[in-house]
């Protein structure tokens, strides 16, 4: 910039957005070892650009007039310490420049500068985010961005130092831009090697390669000269692919810095023609459970960028990114006439058919790597077992659970496979925490008989199992809902089968007692056919939500508020004292026990007591009484 903001005439002075600052502050005041992908941000925003415009020209051709080849031009000025990214795209009017380079409208962006500040120097972070223009400060001390909109006489002129604000001005003088935009970067004295020919070109090979647009290097007194292939790499032939360039292309379209754990390549021919190119992330997105749930593969026509707003795959796969690029769709198909397209429809169906395919042949050739995926989308991929009925069997087939049969992942094949004699349903715990799960008293029947039981802990577990959905024939049940009567699979150690009712207790008489004490806090009181060990537990009633399912819904205010069912174990110590109790006490008596016993479920449950402040003083007078008699 040769004059100040303050010395610009006709200029808007405006402040950036209270994030844009917090980001500019980290990339102006540190030093991040992947500064060069700031050149990946401005090339592909240049992509874009061209690729809007090569959009809107389908309806309205006049906007290329003049300026038919679209292409990114890359220009090192040692001379003046600057770089420049120019294109020939759709350019930005003044109210495009100040909202797009004033704002970040990209969601997760508050969670991302969290993470790089909790990282320190944020090392490998900004390149995983792409945080687009902005990361351009990592290398510039000041930005000078021009741009004329397609179809514009009117040229304007963004300035900044990344400091506090920015200006808009309209272009002073001929700026030589008669559509598209400039990005003129005055380079930091330790960023100087990105004016080097030789590191313009590496950059751009690895990042940049697969731009559907010329990449032209224009250095001063010298050709200009293409320095990218400008090829789309997913209608090449896979024979002439080296998996880095897989590697390149996924980073470019992706703004990751991880590899691909898997990468599914192939054409569809037939009634419909069609590339897919699609990655499988080894790392987790940072909006990877963005509200939005969508997917994000990009879908061509006749290999223009037509939108990555396509739904080609469902929400459950939104961590796949690629394209799709289509001969057979109109150039001009809208939004709307992309939701009801037939052609869409059956890309869609087709190209998700043949994910869950891939990923069926991947678990099946390297089960680690899978364990692996899982770990990282598992809890996004059983999504679809409560949303896509069709592929239900499918996506049960895929999924992976930790049990109680050790510390690694289980399919439910291999589950089947462990089943003991007479078993005949698939059984599950559903919580928050597994350690807890592991240790309920609700997997003390199944335990004593060597049944392996799923222990699920992702809040989508409690709405895909309340379908009841089967597994080869076999249902899949939770332990904690309604009557479970485990009594015909065999016990592993048979000597220590179930103790009978203890003597001087009448057991259906402590029931309705503890009933009646406890009124409507339960929907019911029942001797348990599941506790061995533990005096009592809470459950849910058969045909009701499970209790975590219900506990999670009423967070969002949404719960059924069902009440849930006191279980007791006829056969524990404390149990039988307490029978003994109520029945030689009396009512009062029975009030005082009833709450002791549903507040200590409660708090197996991982819930508090209902009053803690009276458990307290229940928990207290009970100790006095029981010291007084010793």
């Amino acid at each position: 910039m040769t004059e100040t903001m303050a010395e610009t005439k006709k200029a808007e002075t405006h402040q950036f957005m209270a994030e844009v600052s917090r980001l500019l502050h980290l990339m102006v005041n540190a030093v991040y070892s992947d500064r060069e992908i700031f050149l990946r941000e401005l090339i592909s925003n240049a992509s874009d650009a061209c690729d809007k415009l090569r959009y809107e020209a389908i309806s309205q051709p006049n906007l290329l007039e003049g300026d038919e080849r679209l292409r990114i031009t890359i220009i090192p000025d040692k001379a003046a310490d600057t770089l420049t990214v120019l294109d020939n795209g759709i350019g930005m009017d003044r109210q495009e420049l100040v909202e797009n380079l004033g704002t970040i409208a990209r969601s997760g962006t508050r969670a991302f500068l969290d993470r790089v500040q909790e990282a320190g120097q944020g090392n490998g972070l900004i390149g995983q985010f792409g945080v687009g223009f902005y990361s351009a400060f990592m290398v510039a001390s000041e930005i000078e961005v021009t741009s004329r909109r397609a179809g514009s006489s009117e040229t304007w002129v963004w300035k900044s130092d990344g400091l506090s604000g920015f200006t808009v001005a309209p272009a002073e003088a001929e700026t030589g831009i008669s559509r598209g935009t400039s990005v003129k970067l005055k380079l930091k004295e330790d960023a100087r090697n990105f004016l080097e020919a030789d590191e313009i070109e590496r950059i751009v090979r690895i990042y940049s390669d697969h731009i559907l647009f010329p990449i032209e290097l224009k250095i001063p007194g010298q050709a200009e000269r293409q320095i990218n292939t400008a090829s789309a790499i997913w209608h090449r032939p896979k024979s002439e692919i080296k998996p880095e360039d897989y590697t390149q292309t996924y980073r470019s379209l992706t703004n990751a810095i991880d590899e691909p754990t898997l990468t599914i390549h192939y054409k569809a021919e037939g009634r419909q023609s069609y590339a897919v190119l699609l990655f499988v992330p080894k790392l987790r997105p940072y909006d990877l459970f963005d509200p939005d749930r969508k997917g994000r593969v990009k879908l061509y026509v006749r290999r223009v960028y037509i939108t990555d707003d396509a739904g080609i795959l469902p929400p459950y796969l939104r961590f796949v990114r690629g394209v799709v690029d289509s001969e057979d769709l109109p150039l001009n198909i809208s939004r709307e006439m992309l939701q009801k397209n037939p052609l869409v429809t059956q890309i869609r169906s087709a190209v998700t058919s043949r994910v869950l395919s891939e990923l069926e042949t991947f678990a099946t050739k390297d089960p680690k790597g899978y364990d692996s995926f899982f770990e990282t989308f598992g809890s996004v991929l059983k999504e679809g077992i409560y949303e896509d009925i069709t592929r239900r069997d499918q996506l049960l087939k895929l999924a992976r659970f930790r049990s109680t049969a050790g510390s690694g992942w289980r399919s439910l094949s291999d589950y089947i496979a462990n089943m003991r004699p007479n078993q005949n349903e698939i059984y599950f715990l559903a919580g928050e925490d597994i350690g807890r799960l592991a240790a309920s008293p609700q997997l003390e029947a199944a335990r004593a008989r060597g049944i392996e039981v799923l222990l699920l802990t992702d809040p989508i577990d409690h709405f895909w199992t309340s379908l009841a959905p089967k597994f080869e024939g076999k249902q899949i049940r939770s332990l904690s809902q309604g009557e479970v009567d485990l009594s015909a699979i065999p016990l592993l150690d048979e000597s220590k089968a179930q103790e009978k009712e203890p003597e001087g207790v009448d057991v259906k008489a402590l029931v309705d007692a503890l009933r009646n004490a406890l009124g409507d806090l339960v929907t019911d009181v029942r001797a348990s056919k599941r506790l061995t060990d533990s005096a009592v537990c809470l459950v849910a009633p058969r045909g009701g939500p499970d209790l975590g399912l219900d506990r999670l819904l009423q967070r969002q205010q949404q719960g059924f508020n069902s009440k849930p069912v006191l279980e007791i174990n006829p056969t524990h110590p404390l149990i039988a004292a307490i029978g003994r109790r109520i029945a030689e006490k009396g009512k009062d008596e029975a009030q005082e026990w009833a709450r002791l016993l549903f507040d200590e479920a409660r708090i197996l449950e991982g819930e508090a007591p209902t009053n803690p402040s009276e458990f307290a003083a229940r928990m207290n007078r009970m100790i006095l009484a029981a010291l007084d008699q010793a």
